[in-house]
């Protein structure tokens, strides 16, 4: 069964949050996890467990359930992509926080009702305020669904599940949160708009056949970056969407389309992928190249 872990993070560690968002990896010091079973609940959590982070509480030091009806300044939600391990390569300036999980963040909300969490995970989060930011475990994950149906709804007109590909995203939970972030990128890509032309193919298609397509997996991208207009494409569901992601076409440095070898699979792929070659990609540009670059040298190879 899956289970959720609540993370209390105080005001005085948003730099080091920050830093273990971006590097998607979360550590402790040993000194914290020493007690009272806190070590072994953090190497019971697995790869897909879900992690709910509560930054910047009030005052902690209350009775029990007080915090039902407090406002948390934000709530990231990830999940384990990394069990349990031990490492002091430096990560944050402060100390070496060996004892480390990796993390692949899903949601990032600001001024969190505890009614968005219930009372049994907010007093948990409560609970991690008092011990260091040690692990909470619940069993489940009834705080993340609750957390999520408090959520907008996703637009009507977000393409189908397909949109989840390559995501990294282990459970249906995770997915339906990465789908939410793609429909935000989705709506600040298209802006409105009820056509849109495919980046690769140019051809001018009703927006339900675009997808608004990482050009950097999202498996493979940092918190930032996954959330840059940059690191993002109108990809047509015709087809050119497919043939990059599998990396059957590349983009160049000069921003030309290339086939890739790999098209020569049957003579009607190649036909298909070879249309595109020489097609300059839109909106190509400084700020897109490296992540263009990416795909070449880890997917079109």
């Amino acid at each position: 069964m899956p289970k959720t872990a609540c993370i209390y993070v105080p005001r005085k560690s948003a730099e080091n949050f920050e830093i273990g968002l971006g590097r998607g990896l979360w550590g402790w010091r040993s000194s914290a996890l020493d007690r009272a079973g806190s070590r072994q609940r953090v190497q019971s959590l697995n790869k897909g467990d879900l992690l709910v982070f509560g930054y910047w509480g009030p005052n902690n030091r209350v009775a029990v359930g007080e915090w039902a009806d407090v406002t948390l300044r934000r709530v990231v939600v990830a999940e384990v992509s990394e069990p349990y391990f031990t490492d002091t390569a430096p990560v944050w300036p402060d100390d070496d926080y060996p004892e480390r999980i990796g993390i692949n963040l899903l949601e990032d909300e600001q001024s969190v009702h505890g009614s968005a969490l219930g009372a049994d995970a907010m007093e948990a989060l409560r609970f991690s305020a008092t011990k260091q930011g040690v692990a909470v475990l619940q069993a489940g994950t009834a705080a993340v669904v609750q957390f999520t149906d408090t959520l907008p709804p996703i637009p009507d007109d977000e393409p189908g599940d397909g949109i989840l590909d390559h995501t990294g995203a282990e459970s249906a939970i995770a997915q339906v949160l990465v789908r939410r972030e793609q429909a935000k990128l989705r709506k600040a890509l298209l802006r409105g708009a009820s056509e849109k032309r495919c980046a690769l193919c140019g051809r001018l298609l009703p927006v339900r056949l675009i997808r608004a397509a990482h050009i950097k997996r999202r498996s493979a991208a940092s918190q930032s970056e996954r959330r840059m207009l940059a690191n993002v494409m109108a990809a047509c569901l015709i087809g050119c969407d497919e043939l990059f992601e599998h990396g059957y076409v590349y983009v160049t440095e000069d921003g030309a389309i290339a086939v890739n070898k790999s098209s020569s699979a049957t003579p009607d792929l190649a036909a298909v992928a070879g249309s595109l070659e020489g097609r300059l990609v839109a909106d190509f540009g400084t700020h897109r190249a490296p992540f263009y670059a990416w795909h070449r040298d880890n997917i079109a190879v």
